[in-house]
């Protein structure tokens, strides 16, 4: 009994050891830098021209950095005419696609049975015992999908 114990210990220890010195390993990868005598990108040439009869602000060039606040990304998100106003039909163009996938007949009404049914779905799939009860790790896989931000290329 003892040498199984003691078997099970160092076999543990081992395996923390390797996972620490693995995950020490990962963090000190160095970042390929740049050569130093590396030719310049290409330049960008025969770009389109913007519409001159264009409303509000160009968007900005990729590669800018932009120092607009999180609310202001937000509401030119929403702002699709660049016009700064929001009118209730750009508001509601965000929320089509949500609307149409609960609309399951197509008919631009969504019904309380549509919204019960998709509802309950949801519920099912994220009760992984099927118990009827959501626990939090349950309930957590209902959050909705965020997209992944672009990771930058300075």
């Amino acid at each position: 009994m003892g040498r199984v114990l003691v078997s099970v210990m160092a076999t543990l220890l081992l395996a923390a050891g390797g996972l620490f010195w693995w995950q020490g390993h990962a963090s000190n990868e160095a970042v390929p830098q740049p050569l130093i005598g590396s030719p310049p990108p290409p330049a960008l040439e025969n770009l389109p021209e913007g519409d001159p009869d264009a409303v509000g602000e160009a968007p900005p060039m990729p590669g800018e950095a932009s120092a607009q606040s999180r609310e202001q990304k937000r509401f030119a998100r929403y702002d699709r005419n660049r016009d700064g106003v929001i009118t209730r039909v750009e508001m509601m163009g965000s929320r089509v696609k949500a609307f149409k996938a609960l609309d399951k007949n197509n008919d631009n009404l969504l019904s309380f049975e549509e919204w019960a049914v998709t509802t309950s779905d949801r519920f099912a799939a994220a009760d992984a015992n099927g118990d009827g009860k959501l626990t939090p790790a349950e309930f957590a896989t209902t959050a909705p999908k965020r997209k992944a931000a672009p990771k930058c290329k300075c």
